[in-house]
């Protein structure tokens, strides 16, 4: 069993440490995850690696097939999800090259799917803090033991980590207007991305724990500096931060396992609703890997 999963996202492609590489296909009953999973060996310990937006970057935000990918890592045994994505910054103290460990999420997705339950069996996980705690620390740690300053009063001009904020989800594949820009920002988000969202959902509906380095790779259409958001101009800041991230992601699978006591390990112990005699049978047999335990 492989209990470490990392997702890469945009700029990170690979984990160029990982050792003694084979590809597994997975197929799951929601369809097929966006690539073939890696698994090898990181830092002494097995890890499985995917691709978010598949091997040479061809799905949109909106095609990812989010609940195959999460049940995929769910069945090679993962528990712990490191993921790693670029977003753009909506505070000026969050510059292009820093790094954010998110706590908190706003939703500006439309008719994305996120849960695993439906036809037959209904379940509500408690989703107030939607990352895992414990391990976001151990994220924000390792990126201060791979280089990465936490964040302090004076300027520092070399990257830097910051520890809580929030992440607005939004749709995509377009960047926003200045004024949803300005918006976000009057709501007090951190940073804007289009993909993290769906995976801390079905993470933890899964009882995996979840947590994200949110990859800043510029300010977003609200700065002067940055009035209009190009590709090329996140490109230009993607394989910087992905040489770091790859280290962070390291750092932290090397101090991994940890004991899970976390809300995330037991999300569905009180949150399936359904009778269990009412529960079609071949939806529990699909999902097995999910409830079996508390269906037995």
């Amino acid at each position: 069993m492989i209990t470490i999963g990392i997702i890469g996202g945009s700029g990170l492609y690979d984990m160029a440490e990982l050792t003694d590489r084979q590809e597994q296909r997975i197929t799951t009953p929601f369809g097929e995850p966006s690539a073939p999973y890696v698994t090898g060996t990181l830092r002494g310990k097995r890890v499985a690696f995917l691709a978010r937006h598949g091997v040479g970057h061809r799905f949109l935000p909106t095609e990812l097939n989010f609940r195959a990918n999460i049940f995929g890592f769910k069945t090679l045994g993962v528990e712990y999800l490191l993921s790693a994505s670029a977003v753009g910054s909506l505070k000026e103290q969050y510059r292009p090259l820093d790094m954010l460990v998110p706590d908190q999420f706003v939703d500006r997705t439309r008719g994305r799917m996120s849960t695993f339950f439906g036809r037959g069996l209904v379940a509500h996980v408690g989703f107030a803090h939607p990352f895992c705690g414990p391990l976001s620390d151990i994220v924000w740690r390792a990126a201060q033991a791979a280089g990465l300053g936490a964040a302090t009063a004076g300027a520092s001009p070399a990257p830097v980590v910051h520890k809580g904020g929030t992440y607005g989800c939004m749709e995509g594949p377009q960047f926003s207007t200045l004024a949803e820009s300005q918006l976000y920002r009057s709501w007090g988000m951190d940073v804007i991305g289009m993909t993290n969202l769906q995976e801390a959902k079905l993470a933890r509906e899964a009882e995996i724990c979840y947590t994200t380095i949110a990859l800043i790779t510029d300010y977003d259409c609200w700065h002067p500096s940055h009035e209009q958001v190009t590709v090329e101009m996140i490109i230009a800041n993607l394989t910087e931060n992905a040489r770091n991230a790859q280290r962070v992601i390291a750092e932290a699978v090397a101090v991994l396992p940890f004991e899970r006591t976390c809300e995330c390990a037991s999300a569905l112990k009180h949150a399936i609703i359904t009778r269990p005699d009412a529960i079609p049978p071949e939806v529990k047999r699909e999902l097995a890997p999910i409830v079996g335990k508390y269906l037995a």
